[in-house]
């Protein structure tokens, strides 16, 4: 098969939301694919801190921040932080509404008190009851993640502001002020989230299609030799630029309306085997 740049979500699709091992059906399908001459990237919201325990499982450069700090072979392709006067704005306008956030720069999360009781405690137990994003940081607080209080932040380049909020409707206003240059990827925390939403603020200047154009213009590579993999609507942006896209059996229900192929949930080694049915390996 000809070569194909491989572009892969961490949590809820190469690996259970909030796990830092990939699955042994996964890490072999990974070699063999590589083995066959195919290029391997992870395409994901975390920051590059959450995501370089993942590198030595063989990546040829990654989309990290959903976008917003991209690298291929050792260079970086893309950085683009938000302005300081958004951070400020932002973090002031969900106070107001009542909404706790953590800011992810390069290297590091912050984040309140209040947010950190959210994440730890509110989140409903259940499994299939929050999105692979909200899953990912309830497990991570449960293992003791470090999320640095906020009071130690001092003003580094932030990528993306996660935020917590306790209704739909207390974040009007923010969205107001906002929705024109940034993306509310929402999401509602189960039936016994009590109203509660979560979601990830992400930069209109970039996504992780955009990300994936970076890498295929750096190879010179076409994006119809591209693959993506993805639960969920933060992954909506890599559906419109790669060759084929697919959605795990887990993922969101508007992810899966927009992709070409549904394989098995990652749980059910879903990567080694559309893999091997896409003739990866």
């Amino acid at each position: 098969m000809k070569q194909k740049l491989i572009f892969l979500d961490i949590d809820g699709t190469l690996l259970p939301p909030g796990e830092m091992t990939v699955p042994d059906s996964a890490v072999e399908a990974l070699r063999r694919a590589r083995a066959n001459g195919h290029k391997l990237f992870l395409c994901t919201g975390r920051n590059l801190r959450m995501t370089e325990p993942l590198f030595h499982y063989g990546f040829d450069g990654f989309v990290c921040s959903a976008g917003g700090y991209v690298g291929c072979e050792g260079k970086v392709l893309v950085d683009l932080p938000m302005e300081p006067e958004q951070v400020r704005g932002l973090r002031a306008a969900l106070q107001a509404c009542g909404a706790e956030c953590t800011l992810e720069v390069r290297d590091d999360t912050y984040g309140g008190i209040k947010m950190i009781e959210r994440f730890a405690n509110l989140f409903p137990k259940k499994p299939g009851q929050t999105n692979s994003e909200a899953e990912r940081w309830r497990k991570m607080m449960e293992f003791g993640m470090t999320i640095r209080p906020i009071e130690e932040y001092h003003g580094e380049p932030v990528y993306k502001i996660v935020f917590i909020a306790p209704n739909e409707a207390c974040l009007t206003e923010v969205k107001r002020q906002y929705e024109d240059q940034f993306v509310f990827c929402e999401s509602r925390l189960g039936d016994e989230g009590g109203g509660i939403v979560n979601g990830e603020l992400i930069n209109r200047k970039f996504n992780k299609g955009s990300g994936i154009r970076a890498i295929c213009n750096h190879l010179g590579c076409s994006l119809a030799d591209t693959i993506g993999f993805g639960d969920s609507d933060n992954d909506l942006q890599m559906t419109d630029v790669v060759g084929i896209s697919v959605c795990m059996a887990n993922g969101s229900d508007n992810l899966k309306k927009l992709c070409d192929r549904i394989c098995p949930a990652v749980t059910d080694d879903g990567i080694a085997r559309e893999f091997a049915a896409l003739g990866l390996i």
